[in-house]
């Protein structure tokens, strides 16, 4: 049994060797990545590489309904089950102290359409929409047009 196993993978993964291009076959040095960087290279340390921009105001949206950027550093802010960093500043109890805009009502509907007191659980964890600005560039060329609308 085990021998018949050991048979099965080595065909499998001889079918896919076949079917590499030359490059990942033979020299992993010569692959490279959407940011024109060498696979082979040594990896570095996940982290922000690019500034996040601490602008004051939110870069214009690029499509309808698409959720606003933050326009600060948001790195350093937790979101958990037990606590919100972002609400601190945002909810709706602070926004005017902290001259911030108030979470949109639609934060407080569950996927049913009713209104709840707080937060919906599903738009608690702000980071899964709102992205901190930056200054990346795209990583392949695009012809992108904001809608027509919003110019």
């Amino acid at each position: 049994m085990k021998r018949a196993l050991y048979k099965t993978a080595l065909g499998l993964l001889a079918g896919l060797m076949i079917g590499m291009p030359p490059a990942l076959a033979d020299d992993p040095s010569t692959v490279q990545s959407l940011r024109q960087n060498s696979v082979a290279d040594v990896e570095h340390e996940a982290g922000h590489y690019r500034q996040e921009l601490d602008a004051g105001a939110t870069l214009p949206r690029d499509f309808v309904q698409q959720p606003p950027l933050v326009p600060h550093a948001s790195s350093n802010y937790p979101v958990t089950l037990k606590f919100n960093k972002c609400l601190d500043c945002h909810a709706w109890a602070r926004a005017q102290a902290t001259n911030s805009p108030k979470i949109s009502i639609t934060h407080f509907r569950d996927a049913q359409g009713r209104e709840l007191s707080s937060v919906s659980p599903s738009r608690y964890f702000c980071q899964q929409c709102h992205v901190t600005q930056s200054d990346a560039k795209p990583l392949v060329e695009n012809t992108f047009q904001r809608v027509k609308g919003l110019n």
